[in-house]
């Protein structure tokens, strides 16, 4: 039987695509692998969204490719964002790729294998506004009880630092009927919690709705049994409306967690960004936000160094963090990328500065956290178990404030065997920067 590695590199969006994938080879009998010296065909779905994306990409092509001459690789299939974006270069400059596909040709990949099995070259790019029919069978490769939901492709935000309009088209929303297909498919398969994930959710359905439909999508999976969590990631602050804070309030199965990528604080930068907010409108959604729901966890992504930021705009950042009390917070430092016009901008950043700046920003978010860990010694929360740690015989689990993968734990003691997907009771009973340490209990204080 053909063996099948699949690599998927960059964010949760391009796994999403890379579990349609791996489901579609699946279905025509091809059989899927972990191990490199097992495999017969190779393929890496992408990424290129920033300079540290593009080198990895670059470095596991380059790896795979060594695999073709030492061990049972015979061909190696590219597909996404970095195969999208620089298909000539790849075309003539990596020998070793057999095959490559553009964004939204996911459909395409079974005929891609077929192709470089029998010996030929193939390439598929469809138009990069083609939105891809949905798949309800995808291969979880989560390995645990969350599952990601795609609910759109694309964007039409045009930030200058950003190339995804360039390589993953205008924002496109998936037909309702179809996310709520996917996700009972989802949960036929275990899963208990749902991410929504797309490069702006809170935009969904206006371009084939006429309006904003995410609280009506909230409310239509909250009806599907099993399904216990959703989560909301990557909510831009200016399209959040009151009706998604009156679902996120009030429907018992939406987490009461947002991501809300605000990258900068200061009008100047965010002008420069092509951001459309400010600083003022930022504030006051955040604020309503809190009174709305007292116990909302907020996460959010800045940029460090962007072209033109001064020493004060970074400290402004600074004070708008110590004021905001973000919940959760991730930084990354500018990263030029090709083609977009930031990249052209004068008064570029060092990079020694854009690294100083984020670690500032970063050491001062230890502190935010630290003190909000702190005041939650004593209280009573649900968690999702993820896992055993057996050195530390503790669990691993997750609190409503945590999604997969960027966020903390919470690590509880418990004297009765737990089960990977247990939603229970834990009281927290100590902390660190970062994670939580508890104990279960018995009910809910």
């Amino acid at each position: 039987m053909i063996q099948i590695l699949f690599v998927s590199l960059g964010c949760d969006k391009n796994l999403v695509d890379s579990e349609v994938m791996l489901g579609l080879l699946q279905e025509k009998g091809y059989s899927i692998t972990n191990e490199e010296k097992e495999a017969d065909v190779a393929v890496i779905n992408t990424c290129c969204f920033i300079h540290d994306a593009k080198e990895e990409s670059i470095e596991s092509i380059i790896e795979m490719g060594r695999l073709k001459q030492t061990g049972k690789l015979k061909a190696l299939v590219i597909t996404g964002c970095l195969a999208e974006r620089y298909k000539e270069e790849i075309r003539n400059e990596l020998p070793e790729v057999d095959a490559v596909l553009g964004t939204t040709s996911t459909e395409s990949i079974v005929e891609a294998v077929e192709e470089v099995l029998s010996g030929k070259r193939y390439e598929h790019f469809e138009d990069i506004h083609y939105l891809p029919p949905s798949h309800e069978k995808r291969v979880i490769t989560s390995g645990t009880h969350m599952g990601y939901l795609k609910i759109a492709e694309g964007c039409d935000k045009r930030c200058t630092y950003c190339i995804i309009p360039k390589v993953r088209g205008r924002f496109r929303s998936i037909p309702m009927e179809d996310l709520i297909a996917q996700t009972r498919y989802l949960v036929s398969c275990g899963i208990s919690e749902v991410c929504l994930v797309a490069q702006e959710t809170t935009l969904y359905g206006m371009d084939i709705y006429g309006e904003k439909k995410l609280p009506e999508l909230l409310a239509k999976l909250s009806e599907i049994e099993d399904l216990k969590w959703i989560r909301l990631l990557y909510c831009y602050p200016e399209e959040i409306t009151e009706e998604l804070i009156a679902e996120i309030r009030d429907n018992p199965k939406v987490c009461h967690y947002i991501d809300m990528p605000l990258q900068h604080c200061e009008n100047t930068i965010l002008r420069r960004m092509g951001r459309r907010t400010t600083k003022e409108d930022i504030t006051k959604t955040i604020t309503h936000i809190r009174e709305e729901i007292p116990d909302i966890a907020i996460r959010t992504s800045l940029i460090a160094g962007f072209p033109g930021e001064t020493e004060a705009d970074h400290e402004a950042l600074l004070s708008f963090i110590n004021e905001m009390e973000f919940n959760r917070l991730g930084v990354f430092t500018y990263s030029p990328e090709e083609n977009t016009p930031a990249a052209g901008f004068e008064d570029q950043v060092p990079e020694a500065v854009r690294e100083r700046w984020r670690d500032e920003i970063m050491a001062l978010q230890q502190e935010v956290s630290y003190d909000f860990n702190s005041a939650m010694v004593g209280k009573t929360l649900e968690v999702i178990v993820e896992g055993y740690l057996y050195k530390e015989q503790m669990y691993m689990c997750r609190t409503y404030m945590d999604a997969p993968d960027i966020d903390g734990y919470i690590f509880v003691a418990s004297d009765e065997e737990l089960l990977s997907g247990d939603y229970i009771h834990v009281t927290v009973t100590d902390f660190n920067e970062y994670d939580l340490i508890g104990v279960k209990a018995e009910r809910i204080l």
